[in-house]
């Protein structure tokens, strides 16, 4: 008999003659009718989600290959949120919008699904074409043998001048963000780069955040604003990986900035996977 269609993938195993799943005790006989069908509703979350304002959108799809989820598509000369599921709320298409028709609103909406996701969009191809994120493609990157062969850790101290250093434990008005060149970057951004230290973090005060994984984003955005309006920093550069997930750290920062009741200049920084800086301007 098959096994019971519980929808948690354990395994068949038998009591007596009675086949039943070994994570829900459930057999096919026993399992509820609605089950059986697979009727169950798909229940909602309160979470971040895009908004278009069908006003302001006049069609030109501009957002359309930003989102990499592949949930926006123009249908009757307007952009759609064509599933909810598709969407992770974070906002890396809105950059890309010239009349501002779009932006992220917290409401009742069902939980962002990767791997249906996953199911229907085309596999990654290089260069981020062909659809799906590229921030979680795997790949090997190679290096010439021998490049790091005269490069000594005392060659290279640390610049780091504060503690902590991630989004969700800093104080926004702690002594070394006071007057400071505050570097807002991606988790993922000294990783990347052999000379973060020395060449971009020396001098600056440091946070650090991921825009897909955090939780609770919405504390960034205060933050930040405190550091303009309170510890009143003197310029914020955000680092960010090439991938379109860490779009969402400067549409943070351009939040905090409409917050703020002052201006603060704002480098953007796109870092490439192999750790050179592929775009470097003021915003």
């Amino acid at each position: 008999m098959p096994l019971p269609l519980c929808g948690i993938g354990g395994q068949n195993k038998t009591r007596g003659k009675t086949p039943f799943c070994n994570i829900c005790y459930t057999s096919p006989d026993s399992i509820s009718s609605i089950l059986q069908k697979k009727t169950l509703k798909p229940y909602n979350m309160k979470r971040d989600i895009l908004r278009i304002d069908e006003e302001l959108c006049n069609g030109c799809g501009q957002c359309v290959p930003n989102c990499h989820e592949g949930a926006l598509q123009v249908i009757d000369g307007k952009v759609r949120l064509v599933s909810e599921l598709m969407c992770d709320g974070l906002g890396a298409c809105i950059g890309h919008c010239p009349e501002e028709a779009i932006t992220i609103e917290t409401r009742e909406a069902e939980p962002y699904n990767e791997a249906r996701v996953m199911e229907q969009i085309p596999q990654p191809q290089p260069h981020h074409e062909g659809g799906g994120c590229p921030g979680s493609r795997t790949m090997v990157i190679e290096k010439p043998t021998g490049q790091t062969d005269n490069v000594l850790p005392a060659d290279q101290p640390s610049e780091l001048r504060q503690w902590p250093v991630q989004m969700h434990l800093v104080n926004p008005n702690a002594p070394y963000f006071r007057s400071a060149d505050l570097l807002l970057a991606a988790d993922c951004v000294a990783f990347s780069m052999g000379g973060f230290h020395g060449n971009h973090l020396k001098g600056k005060s440091l946070a650090i955040a991921c825009p897909k994984l955090d939780q609770g984003t919405d504390s960034y955005i205060e933050k930040l604003t405190a550091m303009i309006d309170i510890a009143k920093v003197n310029t914020i550069t955000v680092m960010m990986m090439e991938v379109p997930c860490c779009g969402g750290l400067l549409q943070m920062v351009r939040t905090a900035q409409g917050n703020a009741s002052r201006k603060v200049p704002v480098k953007k920084m796109i870092v490439g996977i192999n750790g050179e800086v592929l775009q470097e301007e003021w915003m």
